[in-house]
Formats: C-alpha cells, sequence, structure tokens
C-alpha cells in the first residue's frame, strides 16, 4: 500500500481559460464533477493507495474532498513547491504515489495496474509511458505528443512513483535539463553527440533512455514501465481534451 499525492495547484490561465473562469484547472467542471474530484475517487477505490492527500486551493476543495482517507493541504506554489509540502507531511513513507489532477479519466485498474508493474518498488523513480496503439484504439480524437523510440512510439504518464529521499537531488539536476530546454547545443553537450543521434535515428531504445535519465538525475535508480491503460497519460489540458473528458465520462469512461 502507498500514499498518493494529488497535484491540484495548477493555475488556469491556459487554453482551458476560454473553457471556465475557475481559478483552478483542478476545479473545471467535467460533467457533474470538478476535475480533481475524478481523480481522487480513482485512488479512493484503487486497492494498492492507503491515503491521498491534495495539495490546491484548500478552501475550495476541503469542503469537497476533506475527510476519511482523504486530507487536503495548501497550496505552496508551483509545481515543485506542491509536491514537496506533499512529501514533507508524508515524511517516512518508503514511496509515494505523485498525480497530477488533469487525469479526470483515470481508473482504479489503471492505477492498480501501475503500481503492479512497478514490482518491489526498490527504484527511485517509477514512470508510465503508453504507446501511441493503445492511446489511439481507446481515445481516438486526442492530440499527445510523442516520442519515437526503436521499441515503439510512446507518450508518456501522470502517475509518478517516487522515493522521497532522493527528490530534492533529482530536482536539482532535473532543473539543470529544464534550463537548456532552448538550447539545442547546451542539451546535446548534456546528453551526448551519440544519445542525439541514436534518438533522431529512432534507434534509441527504452532501456538506453532510462540510464540516460537516471544518469541526468544524478544516478537515482529511474524505471520506465509500459502501460496499457492510456487514461493515465490522457491529460485535460486543451478544449478539445475537455470535451473528450466529457463525453467519455458521460460514458462511464
Amino acid at each position: 500500500m502507498v500514499d498518493a499525492v494529488v497535484l491540484a495547484g495548477s493555475s488556469n490561465d491556459g487554453p482551458l481559460k476560454e473553457c471556465s473562469a475557475a481559478r483552478f484547472e483542478a476545479l473545471i467542471p467535467v460533467g457533474p464533477k470538478i476535475m480533481v474530484e475524478y481523480v481522487v475517487e480513482a485512488l479512493l477505490k484503487a486497492g494498492r493507495v492507503r491515503r491521498v492527500l491534495v495539495v490546491g486551493p484548500s478552501a475550495d476543495l476541503a469542503p469537497l474532498l476533506a475527510g476519511g482517507r482523504v486530507s487536503v493541504v495548501e497550496s505552496a506554489g508551483g509545481i515543485m513547491e506542491n509536491i514537496e509540502a506533499g512529501l514533507r507531511l508524508l515524511a517516512g513513507e518508503r514511496r509515494v504515489l505523485l498525480v497530477t489532477s488533469d487525469i479526470p479519466m483515470l481508473t482504479p485498474r489503471a492505477v492498480d495496474n501501475f503500481l503492479d508493474l512497478c514490482g518491489d518498488m526498490s527504484g527511485d523513480l517509477y514512470y508510465p509511458i503508453i504507446s501511441k496503439s493503445e492511446v489511439e484504439k481507446k481515445y481516438s480524437s486526442t492530440r499527445r505528443t510523442y516520442v519515437g523510440l526503436k521499441d515503439g512510439v510512446f507518450t508518456g504518464g501522470n502517475l509518478f512513483l517516487l522515493n522521497p529521499d532522493v527528490y530534492k537531488k533529482g530536482v536539482e539536476n532535473g532543473q539543470k535539463i529544464i534550463q537548456l530546454r532552448k538550447s539545442p547545443l547546451g542539451l546535446c553537450r548534456l546528453l551526448g553527440i551519440g544519445f542525439v543521434v541514436k534518438f533522431l535515428l529512432r534507434s534509441l531504445t527504452l532501456a538506453e533512455a532510462e540510464r540516460k535519465v537516471s544518469q541526468l538525475l544524478g544516478m537515482i535508480d529511474g524505471v520506465v514501465v509500459v502501460s496499457k491503460y492510456p487514461e493515465v497519460g490522457v491529460d485535460v489540458d486543451k478544449p478539445g481534451d475537455l470535451e473528450l473528458a466529457k463525453k467519455n465520462i458521460d460514458l462511464g469512461r
């Protein structure tokens, strides 16, 4: 059993603003409920989740969610600060499940499957990816960002199983990568020209990508797992995504 932190502090200042006047994306209505409610419900129904801590606008969320196995804590700022706030309140936990609040089509089965794929949870960071074919088979109209590898074409998920003890080490190194994201030359130096060439030629394997990510994040033990549940990777960040979510929730996800 693991505890989960739901990150619900993102301001609604992007494309979804035209769909809702809600101050935070987590508060945007999707059918009869707000977006984050579906995520919390899926976690509570999953067989391997013990408690759920929601980090976001507490005045709005606590009346709806707090009680029983769910706690709500006020947003601490950006996503990194909110992760830290959640981990601080769950101090002492061996592994913590991080979940974004913008995947309302998430199901209990998808959560349990991801945790099953994490095996003995001896790694420091587990991250799911989903094949393009699986995503398009269930959500044919969605538009995702995909990466082509030798093993296939994949998109990333929005669940992460984390060892809290290595979080700060990984963040410090991760921020260096973010700072170089708009500098192709800088990224090439960081990643290595061989890695970049293999990526461009789609001859890079999952195992090679996994090793490089672990190295870049400070030699933490990062593990990529392949999920067959596209709902973990179909987040709602555009008006079209919101319509897709409403339609699928009406149909029972």
